[in-house]
């Protein structure tokens, strides 16, 4: 039960206080799990000042789109900060879109909260809480005639967007095909649609996971970004914990902040902070074709917070080999293990074929097989099977994913032949190989291939576009490497050292002339 709205004594200054702590009490009223199914995590105080400290908004009468409101926290930082402007609007008029029921009791309170200071700055306030599911309601507007005509448009939006995966064929997924939208996650849709009911000019802020700014599958959003918005700022975090700290959610998120414009600025704002409220903060001034390279056919966006990522940076652009100017490939493991359950073996025999899953890359090597191992290490050979298999020749081998917590982005290893039996082997569908046309590649060229993968250098890099735990090949494709004759330089230098981080690095900085600037 909600208890009865009481203004604070200070109806402007407090606000976003009085409402943070009407989401905490939400948060211990709503059920965990089911917040996680919805991907509903609502921001902090501080999180949402600092969303709302980004929008301009220097119109007399502001219009303000909350497209997944929660209890208010973001509406009430925003009127909160234009209230206490030297010259306050003459008008604030909200929408908020909610469609959890047990949080719309706190979300009017808050909008009453929002009246009384804007009622104390002499400022008119109007709101409105629309119950629908904000993706099937704004789809309806933007796709249908009959609505069109009379389309409401924003000035401003602010959001902290659901994070949840859709289906290809799920009612969200579809719908949003009907205005061009194509994505993975709902997070996504909601800021393309929220782009889409945006006036001329308008303004978006929104707090995100990372994940947009590289990979295949927000190739199509990354487009529609910068074909629809001037971004204007990133903010980064350094920490993955304090965003959301409330809500234990250990996940990479960006602010971006843009103009509906089809202009693209010269430069992008590229900030950093350990937290919302680290006083703190680094901004750097990024040309924007060192934000994203125009050649770039993914878009991949390059968050470049301060001088020791530029220079990574930098140096990274001296690298201008190709896989295909080395003659090389590189694919996912060609084994799903639960369509081949059935020839899955968890100890080898002569009848099977070794298989390579991310636990048998160790120490930039292959350790196979893993004895006690929860996963199988061996492929039966039959005619469902031959066609999985590779021949047992030298490849490198990189995981698609590493965990949160571990230290390293990218994780390289060589697979040598020697160390494995049979003529063919199965590589599961968690790691990425390098090949040539299916087969293997010179041992020389594998070890410097991996001493490079694995370098500080490189794994820096992978972390200024790469805000998630996955690997994808499209980014191993999209990288500029050294030429051949480097690499195999590389590899004669790294035979024989020990695996350590120092050593590979010593390697690159002996044979490439490169030193890591990394803090």
């Amino acid at each position: 039960m909600v208890q009865p709205f009481t203004p604070p004594n200070s109806p402007v200054t407090m606000l976003s206080d009085y409402v943070d702590m009407l989401r905490a009490k939400a948060n211990r009223d709503l059920d965990e799990r089911h917040r996680s199914e919805l991907g509903q995590f609502m921001t902090p105080a501080s999180t949402a000042r600092l969303l709302a400290s980004m929008l301009t908004l220097d119109t007399q009468s502001v219009s303000l789109l909350d497209a997944g409101a929660g209890v208010g926290s973001l509406l009430s930082a925003a009127v909160e900060a234009l209230c206490l402007r030297d010259t306050p609007p003459q008008s604030i008029q909200i929408t908020a879109y909610e469609i959890e029921p047990r949080l719309i009791p706190y979300l009017h309170q808050t909008l009453d909260l929002c009246r009384h200071s804007c009622e104390a700055v002499s400022c008119a306030f109007t709101s409105t809480v629309i119950t629908k599911d904000f993706v099937l309601d704004a789809v309806e507007q933007l796709a249908s005639p009959l609505f069109v005509q009379q389309l409401i448009r924003y000035d401003a939006a602010i959001l902290n967007p659901p994070y949840r995966k859709i289906q290809t064929e799920s009612l969200h997924r579809t719908q949003l095909r009907r205005v061009g939208v194509e994505t993975t996650n709902l997070y996504a849709g909601f800021l393309a649609l929220a782009i889409m009911l945006l006036n001329d000019g308008g303004e978006l802020v929104a707090i995100t996971p990372r994940s947009f700014c590289n990979g295949p599958y927000f190739r199509s959003f990354r487009q529609f970004l910068l074909q629809s918005m001037a971004i204007r700022r990133f903010h980064v975090f350094q920490s993955r914990y304090e965003a959301f700290s409330d809500d234990q959610v250990l996940q990479e998120n960006v602010i971006i902040s843009a103009l509906k414009s089809r202009l693209s600025p010269a430069s992008v704002t590229v900030s950093s902070s350990s937290g919302p409220d680290d006083p703190m903060v680094s901004f750097r001034q990024l040309p924007f074709a060192q934000f994203t390279n125009p050649r770039d056919p993914e878009h991949f966006f390059h968050l470049l917070p301060d001088d020791s990522s530029a220079k990574i940076a930098a140096t990274m652009r001296h690298f201008t080999a190709s896989l295909s100017d080395l003659g090389l490939e590189v694919s996912t493991g060609r084994v799903v293990d639960f369509r081949v359950a059935e020839h899955l073996r968890m100890d080898p025999s002569p009848d099977t074929a070794p298989l390579i899953y991310p636990l048998h890359l160790h120490d930039g090597g292959v350790v196979w097989p893993k004895i006690a191992s929860r996963k199988p290490n061996a492929l039966q050979r039959c005619a469902g099977t031959e066609g999985l298999l590779l021949p047992n020749e030298t490849y490198v081998l990189v995981k698609r994913f590493s965990s949160k917590e571990e230290r390293r982005r990218l994780v390289a290893a060589v697979l040598d032949p020697a160390s494995l039996p049979g003529p063919v082997v199965a590589i599961e569908n968690h790691v990425n190989y390098f090949h040539t046309g299916g087969r293997g590649i010179e041992p020389s060229l594998a070890r410097g291939l991996v001493t490079f993968l694995n370098s500080t250098l490189v794994d820096e890099f992978l972390r200024q576009f790469n805000g998630h735990t996955q690997i994808n090949a499209t980014d191993l494709r999209t990288m500029r490497y050294p030429t051949r004759e480097q690499l195999k330089r590389l590899g004669d230098c790294a035979t024989g050292v020990t695996r350590s981080q120092d050593a590979i690095d010593a390697c690159m900085a002996q044979e490439l002339s490169i030193r890591t600037e990394v803090g």
